[in-house]
């Protein structure tokens, strides 16, 4: 199935779009790209800074990512973490984009999104599944990384 839409790729906001995000004709359409601040390779950033240093678009990982960086039982491993939140980066993990703002922690960043995402887009089933048939299975897995207390969504 070819993806049509942007759907939750999300890209980096305060500088230009490049030609990796879905539909790069469209890029034009945005107002930003006509604003000097924000329609440079570097836009509001510094050289180098970091992807932890970036405001990306919001979507479903940024909101999963601050859930679980705000529980306060979260035990999962910065790896983890990094998957959650980067997964979706598109432009940068597949298209090559933002290398001017990477800096060196970013390299085993894209390593580990690389490794989790044979996992992750396109990989999924329509099979569904009984929830008291997989439950013993995963639920000592998030207790272990997550707790036994609520999770404030």
């Amino acid at each position: 199935n070819e993806q049509w839409g942007m759907v939750g790729d999300v890209f980096v906001v305060g500088c230009e779009l490049p030609e990796s995000c879905v539909y790069p004709e469209f890029n034009e359409l945005n107002s930003d790209m006509s604003d000097s601040r924000y329609n440079t390779e570097l836009g509001i950033y510094k050289e180098h800074c970091g992807l932890d240093n970036l405001t990306l678009a919001w979507g479903h990982d940024e909101y999963l990512y601050q859930v679980l960086k705000h529980h306060k039982d979260n035990l999962i491993p910065e790896a983890g973490m990094v998957m959650i939140r980067y997964h979706s980066f598109y432009p940068w993990h597949s298209g090559g984009s933002y290398t001017s703002l990477l800096c060196a922690k970013d390299k085993e960043y894209l390593n580990w999104i690389r490794d989790f995402n044979k996992y992750d887009l396109y990989t999924k089933s329509n099979k569904t599944y009984d929830l008291d048939e997989i439950k013993d299975y995963y639920l000592p897995i998030a207790n272990k990384y997550l707790g036994t207390g609520p999770i404030f969504w």
